[in-house]
């Protein structure tokens, strides 16, 4: 997967810090293809360029945030076990990074308390995240309309607070995050100066963004949204585990234009440009060399084409899903030898947290 070998834009580098990684992904439903062109393809770029030993990355499936709405428990139980396969299938290394569940280190719920204790509420009021959430689930033309008084439940709230305390936790130098989460993270680093300050120590390292250049995977019966998990269009969305026949019918009937050729236009021709998009993430040529290459196919032809790109790339992942899949044991393994490892860092880390603030002497 070289083409998959991503150049990382890295804000405020700390060169005399050991550089720990943290990122987190929720078990909600099967990663799509925009889930996997963006975190995840980062991810193992991000593992497989690790610059020493010394380095250490943590890549947590964030079950306590799935929590923010509400799930059938026998459901969570399954999709966390699934999202582990997934992850390992489609490269994470056990041996290079650590994988576990959230739930599983205590530590992460508790400096989430001690940091919701130092943090206005206008902090954050200012988030647009939990905003957006509200709009999409009340069908709420502007955003400008939204309010805390709008039927908003404390978890989607203040769930940026236990992200802070996932990242600080460890000390995490770096985190990688997508567009949508960028705000989330200059929180942390505010949450962490305003600690560092409090407490007159150097506890937390502020950390910096990993900006990951991953191409935008928008919905692909309307290509004016992001693909997305939560859209209950399935037709919306590639999943990592859709059958070729299942690939096939979904691009087909992927919204374009009647616009004869290929062209690349965004904002004119947002169906057609989304899978030139997804046809350049897989074959690593660029938008122009696709353009170049397709400018005289019509749009059935250049489905057909997108099609046999993306079966041919997730087909050995999904023979590693179905192989891990009756590995079950072994998949529960790493992730418990994941936490228990995640542990001896994160008591360490909060007990001394504790001292500092008063609740240890």
């Amino acid at each position: 997967m070289d083409h998959h070998q991503r150049n990382y834009v890295t804000r405020d580098n700390s060169k005399n810090q050991k550089r720990i990684t943290f990122s987190g992904i929720q078990p909600t439903g099967i990663p799509h293809l925009g889930n996997y062109l963006g975190a995840i393809t980062s991810w193992v770029s991000l593992q497989n360029n690790q610059s020493s030993e010394s380095e250490l990355i943590l890549y947590s499936i964030v079950d306590l945030h799935a929590l923010t709405i509400p799930k059938d428990a026998e459901m969570l139980r399954k999709s966390k076990i699934e999202i582990a396969i997934i992850l390992l299938a489609c490269g994470i290394n056990p041996k290079k990074c650590l994988i576990f569940e959230q739930s599983k280190v205590p530590a992460h719920s508790e400096l989430s308390w001690i940091l919701n204790c130092i943090i206005p509420i206008g902090w954050l009021s200012r988030m647009t995240q939990w905003k957006t959430k509200i709009q999409e689930q009340k069908n709420i033309q502007s955003i400008e309309d939204i309010d805390i008084s709008i039927g908003l439940d404390l978890g989607l709230f203040t769930y940026p607070v236990l992200q802070a305390a996932d990242i600080l936790l460890y000390k995490s130098t770096h985190v990688p995050v997508g567009d949508d989460q960028v705000q989330h993270l200059e929180l942390t680093r505010n949450i962490a100066e305003k600690f560092n300050k409090l407490y007159k120590k150097n506890v937390f390292p502020l950390p910096q963004t990993i900006l990951v250049p991953a191409k935008r995977i928008l919905s692909l019966k309307d290509p004016s949204k992001k693909m997305s998990k939560s859209s209950p269009f399935e037709y919306s969305r590639i999943n990592l585990t859709d059958s070729p026949k299942e690939i096939s019918q979904k691009i087909n009937r992927a919204t374009t234009d009647s616009q004869k050729g290929i062209s690349y236009s965004p904002d004119i021709r947002p169906g057609i440009s989304n899978l030139i998009n997804i046809y350049s993430s897989f074959t690593g040529l660029t938008i122009e060399q696709v353009v170049n290459k397709y400018e005289n196919y019509d749009n059935k032809m250049f489905k057909d084409s997108v099609t046999e790109v993306v079966i041919q790339h997730l087909q050995p992942i999904q023979k590693e899903i179905e192989k891990l899949r009756k590995e079950e044991g072994y998949v529960k393994n790493v992730l418990e030898d994941g936490a228990n490892k995640a542990n001896e860092i994160a008591k360490r880390n909060l007990n001394e947290i504790y001292k500092i603030i008063g609740l240890y002497h």
